[in-house]
């Protein structure tokens, strides 16, 4: 029976997990250690951990688990530090977006049989203990990257804690989710980045590109927003299996090129229509880095009022809008008024009643 569990680190992912297991697990007592003791004086005036640590505190050491949710670095230097400290009922896991370097750290300092690696494919571009959320965790995938030495006993425990919270465990080697993280997040995050500083090359003084980068720019961009010293470091940290799937995307995208030029229409279309349906199976979920966003689009007219009406008319039936505002484009041709919602649920529901009221709204896929 897990009685505490420990965190070193209390940023985003780190207060969204204390968040997390507080909410669902009442009884387990939570201690943290962070060097913003501001993150830790709100965290405790939010009840969300029961005290506040030192680096070595013997109430960390003494937690049936040890998360450790700082950059890897630190992590990293920890573990030498923790090790000659920690109860022998202490497990230790961490929440990299790479397992393999600090599983090599681990073998190193001979913890196998202490160690369970984590990876909560989730987050958010934003940063920090004020902007972590419990929901951050809901049906998002939780990789489970175990020592080799772990009692089993320990990892059952463990995966029903992460399950507990409502994230989904996957248990795999380090080594596959090095490689599929490369290809489905890092790469991801490399490409968007890539993009913006494209178009910032190709942009005019005017900055024409920039004043009409429409909604799916900034949609397929939005993650180049994230930390750019995180991705620094995910970068070097997983270099060879990035190096490998970066060639995989140059050569797609000189095929590409080949097939523009030579007006290949046939291959062109059979590669969109494979690329569309594959995108289409992959099921969408309200987690990861960038959540799905419940958004609607109006046609409206251009006339003092007309916001106010529909903010009006969602406030009556009790509907709470996240975002209102104009879009200055019409790039599917539908209407120049976006509004986002927090949860799908409202997003249906404005649906019904604008449409009874006889706008014409629509959804972007």
């Amino acid at each position: 029976m897990i009685t505490s569990i420990g965190f070193i680190g209390l940023g985003l992912m780190g207060g969204s997990i204390a968040k997390a297991i507080r909410k669902e697990n009442p009884d387990i007592r939570l201690f943290a250690y962070d060097p913003d003791r501001a993150s830790l004086a709100e965290a405790l005036q939010q009840n969300v951990i029961d005290g506040v640590c030192t680096e070595t505190d013997l109430r960390l050491m003494e937690c049936d688990y040890l998360f450790l949710c700082a950059p890897v670095e630190f992590n990293l230097q920890y573990l030498e530090k923790a090790k000659p400290l920690l109860s022998p009922g202490c497990i230790l896991t961490d929440i990299g977006s790479v397992k393999g370097i600090i599983h090599r750290e681990v073998e190193r300092l001979q913890l196998e049989d202490r160690f369970i690696g984590g990876h909560p494919m989730a987050g958010s571009e934003k940063s920090g203990f004020s902007a972590s959320t419990p929901r951050i965790l809901e049906n998002a995938y939780y990789i489970i990257t175990p020592g080799g030495e772990i009692p089993l006993d320990r990892l059952t425990e463990f995966t029903d804690l992460i399950r507990s919270v409502g994230a989904i465990p996957m248990v795999i080697t380090s080594g596959e989710h090095d490689f599929i993280t490369a290809g489905v997040s890092h790469l991801p995050h490399i490409i968007a980045y890539a993009l913006v500083d494209l178009i910032k090359a190709l942009d005019n003084d005017a900055g024409y590109m920039k004043m009409i980068a429409a909604g799916g720019f900034r949609d397929i961009t939005r993650i180049a927003s994230s930390s750019p010293v995180m991705w620094q470091q995910i970068c070097l940290e997983n270099q060879d299996n990035l190096s490998s799937v970066l060639d995989e995307y140059i050569r797609l995208l000189i095929q590409i090129r080949c097939f523009i030029d030579n007006r290949d229409s046939e291959s062109l279309l059979e590669l969109f229509a494979e690329s569309r349906d594959y995108r289409d199976s992959i099921d969408v979920t309200d987690n990861g880095p960038i959540k799905k966003s419940h958004v609607l689009y109006l046609d409206i007219a251009d006339e003092a009022g007309a916001i106010a009406t529909i903010a009006t008319i969602l406030a009556l039936d009790k509907i709470s809008i996240k975002n209102i505002g104009i879009i200055h484009n019409r790039e599917f041709e539908q209407g120049a008024l976006k509004i986002e919602f927090y949860a799908e649920e409202a997003m249906e529901q404005a649906r019904v009643l604008l449409r009874r009221r006889n706008y014409t709204v629509f959804e972007r896929e």
